[in-house]
């Protein structure tokens, strides 16, 4: 299972939230507390909001722990939206394609979790990506095949139903299969952070307020636990850009309904 944090408030260096904390995600990169696999060290990524409506996307195979480039550029680049991720892989191989997070337009993706069986499900899981969308599969992975299938089920307008839908769908072609989706969405304006599972054991998923901000993370970091909230098991968190929270129900059959 991955490791991921996403940050929405007024702009701050990457670092101050991916690095420095103890316990920050890169930290957790190599001795992770709440996952199943203790080192996540299968490629790393980071996708950020600047000046232009389409992210920033960096992405290499390299442990977070030992990636250079990644240190660098978390010190140098300031934003008000990022994502960042690090991989244990529970699908497709070790390739940039496959590490997080995903973009496409100005959307930004990444999950911990899985499609369970989804190496004998693919050809079915993909035949759900509308030919339009299906151009831009560039990896193997279940999270990528769960974005583009989101994204064609109408993400760019409602990614909380799109999601919703994707899952269904995913479960009506494996109803056996385990599905699990700690998840974040961002269209650079609103954050939407899942947490959800088949079986009611979601991966985990934190909230903490930062100043005037809001980070979403795997697990806390920082010296003070205290300060984190679970996100509820099946529910969705939706900021904005100012860091305001709201939590809604999410599931098959319920995020449907509600409006994004």
């Amino acid at each position: 299972m991955c490791r991921l944090v996403a940050y929405a408030g007024p702009p701050v260096f990457l670092d101050a939230v991916l690095i420095e904390p103890k316990g920050s995600l890169v930290a957790q990169s190599l001795a992770a507390r709440e996952a199943r696999t203790i080192v996540n060290g299968d490629g790393c990524g980071t996708g950020w909001y600047g000046e232009r409506p389409e992210p920033g996307l960096y992405r290499g195979i390299l442990p977070a722990w030992s990636d250079a480039n990644l240190a660098s550029l978390c010190r140098q680049i300031r934003s008000g939206l990022f994502l960042a991720h690090v991989r244990a892989a529970t699908s497709g191989e070790v390739s940039t394609a496959n590490c997080h997070p995903f973009t496409l337009g100005r959307h930004l993706f990444m999950h911990n979790g899985q499609i369970e069986g989804y190496e004998t499900l693919r050809r079915e899981v993909d035949g759900l990506i509308a030919d339009p969308f299906y151009r831009h599969r560039k990896g193997t992975s279940d999270s990528e095949a769960i974005f583009l299938a989101a994204m064609a089920a109408g993400a760019d307008r409602n990614p909380v139903a799109a999601y919703a839908g994707a899952l269904s769908a995913i479960a009506r072609i494996a109803p056996a299969a385990t599905l699990r989706f700690a998840a974040v969405h961002t269209d650079g304006e609103r954050l939407y952070a899942f947490r959800w599972s088949s079986d009611r054991q979601p991966p985990s998923l934190y909230l903490r307020k930062r100043g005037q901000g809001l980070i979403v993370a795997s697990e806390p970091c920082g010296d003070n636990a205290s300060e984190w909230s679970a996100v509820p098991p099946q529910s969705v968190a939706i900021a904005d850009r100012r860091g305001a929270v709201r939590v809604v129900p999410f599931g098959i059959g319920v995020g449907e309904a509600v409006a994004a």
